[in-house]
């Protein structure tokens, strides 16, 4: 079941959320957790920079959580993307083993390369990096 969790000291906050099948329990968590990190980073970034100019508007902030809102989403889409691709190769296969990574890490490079309507090269090239992405994070996982 997807779970979110907040802690800053003693209490904890956790949110479940239970779709009622466990690929869409992933697809779920993997867009609710890295949409949110996309979307902190985009506050991150431009809380930086009104520090640094030293003013912050009501249009700044309007941009900004449309930025958020866009960056999260997008992020938050890949993540549920190659989430759900890796389980249903895991289920597919019956192994969960670094396979499932690279296969689910090159079908969703492709599938965002199409989705922004690349061309054949381009297509290859980003299956290639979100395999060869994928496989290495679950190898240092591995090693970790």
């Amino acid at each position: 079941m997807p779970r979110a969790g907040f802690s800053a000291g003693s209490p904890k906050v956790d949110v479940v959320i239970d779709m009622g099948n466990p690929l869409l329990n992933r697809t779920v968590d993997g867009f609710l957790k890295i949409g949110a990190v996309g979307a902190c980073r985009v506050a991150a970034e431009d809380a930086f920079e009104c520090l640094h100019k030293g003013s912050v508007s009501k249009n700044k902030l309007e941009q900004t959580l449309k930025k958020m809102c866009k960056e999260g989403a997008y992020w938050g889409t890949v993540a549920g993307v190659y989430v759900g691709v890796a389980y249903g190769v895991e289920r597919v296969r019956g192994r969960y083993d670094w396979k499932n990574a690279l296969i689910g890490g090159a079908v969703t490079g492709a599938l965002i390369s199409v989705a922004g309507n690349g061309k054949a090269d381009k297509i290859a090239k980003d299956a290639i990096t979100g395999g060869a992405i994928a496989t290495a994070v679950e190898f240092i996982n591995y090693l970790t």
